[in-house]
């Protein structure tokens, strides 16, 4: 016979979270007193140097006299500026995140005729296993799509063959076969959960051969599967500005961790993903789109500076927007003058606000970006440069592309497979050493109390 099921009284529940707050709480003191490195970071807000990598650069200051001074924001893809190569790619009229792919896994600039065949062998990669859909989406949808995105990288181990071989020619194998599928999980994973969730009607379409990766997931997530060249390029854009960023941030950093145990990829990328869906991650550019939403309902005069600002300030102080007391979209780790990929989406941006009908919003997110600096600075007299992020702009992009809430992060997800994968590979091969650092504990003895003596509070 089942057990029934039983849940906590309220009463007890609200006791016991009590507990675990009185025993899960430092004196900011001791960060300080014993030099913590507080979510990797030193003292300045620089990122404490826990490996090296060949894959890309994130330049966001200089280090002169000791002291970190603000900089025009910088990111390379394997020794090359993404700038130029997002300036190539326009100025040949083609896309380029298959090339991207091609450069973060393997170190160089594609031929033509590497670019082709490599092309064509993501394209023919794309088709899921036999009734995966059915068996591993249909049957358990998901109210977020980053969780099945997650659930459906760890079901492809299963329809895998040398799932543990973490050889180099499998991983190229298993990295190429994860970045072509995913796109077709997004899709499968989202119409799934418009169906279970909203009683939506529901299409999967097959992929068309022939079309680019960011044609590919246009197609496929339409349902009369219409779309120009323009916005197929504009998707193309915004999958290079994603693709990678740095070993350090907190998806591949978590997706290197794994891979220092001698994991499997599977396990490795979905790491990655679970620590992308976060809002203080990936999941930002969802926040950023709320919170323009937030700032429409409430401010009369779009024009009006002194409104915006004052609005802006009532969210930092916690009186408007979630509560959380953060400008999303505003600030980064690294970059402090500007982040070159919000500089492009930007300008994109611009460029096509009016025909989309989605000038106030824009209008609104400039006046963020211009605003906000004043504002964070007051709040953070240690710091002195606050720019505006990728994401203070991406999800405008995927507005104008139409492309559903729900897909903001996981779209982030499906670019930023090829950076993961890459990263999994240089760990797997040039690192060779489990990921482990220290804790510093804060305890004291404590005496064992026999079941029979201990008391309530």
């Amino acid at each position: 016979m089942e057990n029934a099921r039983i849940d906590f009284r309220v009463d007890r529940l609200q006791k016991l979270a009590e507990k675990v707050k009185q025993n899960n709480c430092f004196d900011e003191r001791y960060y300080q007193k014993f030099d913590v490195k507080r979510g990797l970071r030193n003292a300045d807000g620089t990122g404490v140097l826990a490996g090296l990598t060949h894959i890309s650069n994130v330049h966001g200051y200089i280090i002169n006299e000791y002291e970190r001074v603000p900089d025009k924001g910088k990111l390379y893809y394997r020794g090359i500026d993404v700038e130029d190569i997002i300036d190539g790619c326009v100025k040949e009229d083609r896309f380029g995140y298959e090339e991207v792919v091609w450069l973060l896994l393997f170190g160089y600039l594609p031929t033509k005729e590497e670019l082709e065949y490599f092309t064509r062998l993501l394209e023919v990669n794309r088709e899921l296993p036999k009734d995966f859909v059915e068996d591993m989406i249909m049957k358990a949808a998901s109210p977020n799509i980053m969780n099945k995105l997650a659930r459906g990288v760890l079901a492809l181990y299963s329809y895998e063959e040398n799932t543990e071989d973490n050889s180099v020619e499998n991983l190229i194998r298993q990295s190429i076969s994860l970045i072509a599928r995913l796109p077709s999980i997004m899709v499968a994973a989202y119409q799934v959960k418009r169906r279970v969730y909203e009683g939506k009607s529901i299409y999967l379409h097959q992929p068309i051969p022939g079309l680019s990766f960011a044609e590919n997931i246009l197609s496929t997530l339409r349902f009369d599967r219409k779309f120009t060249r323009e916005e197929a390029l504009l998707l193309d854009k915004c999958l290079i500005l994603h693709a990678e960023h740095g070993g350090g941030n907190n998806s591949t950093f978590a997706c290197r961790v794994l891979s220092s145990s001698g994991t499997d990829t599977f396990s490795a990328i979905a790491a990655g993903i679970g620590s992308l869906k976060g809002p203080r991650h990936g999941g930002a550019n969802i926040k950023v789109v709320q919170m323009l939403d937030c700032i429409k309902e409430n401010v009369k005069d779009y024009n009006d500076d002194e409104e915006i600002k004052a609005f802006l300030q009532k969210i930092v102080n916690k009186e408007a927007g979630d509560g959380s007391g953060l400008i999303y979209g505003m600030g980064h780790a690294v970059y402090t003058l500007s982040d070159p990929r919000a500089v492009i989406l930007k300008e994109s941006a611009k460029q096509l606000v009016k025909e989309k009908g989605y000038e106030d919003d824009f209008k609104l997110l400039d006046a963020v970006e211009r605003l906000s600096p004043s504002i964070l600075l007051g709040k953070n007299p240690g710091k002195t440069a606050i720019c505006a992020n990728i994401d203070l702009y991406s999800g405008l992009v995927y507005r104008m592309l139409d492309i559903p809430e729900d897909l903001f992060t996981p779209l982030f997800a499906v670019a930023r497979m090829a950076g993961w994968c890459a990263h999994r590979i240089e760990e797997v091969t040039a690192c060779k050493r489990i990921i482990r650092p220290a804790y510093r504990p804060i305890v004291e003895d404590v005496a064992y109390v026999p079941l029979s003596e201990r008391k309530d509070d």
